[in-house]
């Protein structure tokens, strides 16, 4: 199953252009992206799944078709996926997706094993940064030590090119910035 996967920047070239391309099967959105970075979308008939990001309006998938993953699941090519939106909260902003990590630990708490997950936010000690506004969730780390999904992809942060950190165990940590083509398998 080959995914466009697109988080924090828009794509480098017309979506469009990258799914007839690429051969694309699934399109997956991962936050701090706006409705016209991604208006292509509407043009493209291929499953749209995703979260929103921390700087996200929360108000953009219905309009494009994307279908809002936030502790939902989703099956798709013999694969379940499932997502979790947001960062932790570094700063009040009433309208920001932002949670403790107390809160994301209580939401977590019982999601069910899935083998692709999504989120905007990193684990918590994986490709996040010293800066307070991009620190990894607690509980995403101990959602993947313990469910262990096949794959994990993340934004959000911005690692050091050739310093990403790819696994997390038995997972695989796909980092994306901007537009990245993935052979899921």
């Amino acid at each position: 199953m080959k995914i466009l996967a697109i988080a924090d920047r828009p794509p480098r070239k017309g979506l469009k252009e990258l799914v007839d391309r690429e051969a694309v099967d699934l399109i997956v959105t991962l936050g701090d992206l706006e409705y016209l970075q991604l208006i292509e979308l509407n043009n493209i008939d291929l499953p749209k799944i995703g979260v929103y990001g921390n700087h996200c309006s929360g108000n953009y998938f219905t309009d494009l078709g994307i279908k809002d993953m936030h502790l939902q699941t989703f099956k798709f090519g013999g694969m379940t996926f499932g997502g979790f939106e947001g960062s932790h909260k570094y700063k009040e902003d009433e309208y920001a997706k932002m949670y403790t990590q107390d809160q994301a630990k209580d939401l977590l708490k019982d999601f069910p094993h899935v083998d692709v997950f999504l989120s905007h936010s990193p684990p918590k000690g994986i490709n996040d940064e010293d800066d307070i506004a991009h620190v990894g969730l607690e509980a995403l780390r101990t959602y993947v030590e313990e469910k262990k999904p096949k794959y994990f992809f993340h934004g959000h942060t911005y690692p050091k090119k050739g310093e990403e950190v790819t696994r997390l165990g038995d997972t695989e940590i796909i980092y994306v910035q901007g537009d990245k083509i993935v052979t899921l398998r």
